[in-house]
């Protein structure tokens, strides 16, 4: 994984709990994807598409959940990325809440470049050189 690590601040809030008032796990992927667009960036998400008709799927995604999340903590999203050949990467991201000494939540996301028919496509060097 790269060794520059982002942060990304993720308020919960009650609509994102269970009965319990324990996020429900799904988000947790929301969490992560908001993480990673963070990284990208949004303007480059979208001129990409709009431009090159390129765009980020997950290929494969393995959850660890070590800790419940709970209400109206804004938990740390920690994510670090790298190039896994031409058209995949690697994203490692944990969910850290306040103090904590080990991550609550860590997700291993693979992503693959592909176009607007679904075909898998080279990421741009130009792509992954803004996100480092």
């Amino acid at each position: 994984m790269s060794s520059n690590i982002r942060h990304f601040p993720v308020q919960i809030y009650y609509e994102d709990t269970d009965h319990s008032g324990v996020v429900y796990h799904p988000n947790f992927l929301k969490y992560f994807e908001r993480a990673r667009e963070h990284v990208i960036g949004s303007d480059m998400l979208a001129r990409l598409w709009r431009d090159e008709g390129l765009g980020f799927a997950v290929y494969k995604a393995s959850i660890i959940f070590q800790d419940g999340v709970e209400f109206a903590e804004i938990c740390d999203i920690r994510t670090s990325w790298t190039a896994d050949g031409k058209y995949k990467t690697l994203w490692r991201q944990e969910v850290w809440r306040p103090e904590a000494t080990r991550a609550a939540v860590v997700g291993d996301i693979e992503m693959v470049c592909m176009d607007k028919a679904k075909q898998l496509r080279e990421t741009p060097d130009y792509v992954l050189d803004a996100m480092s």
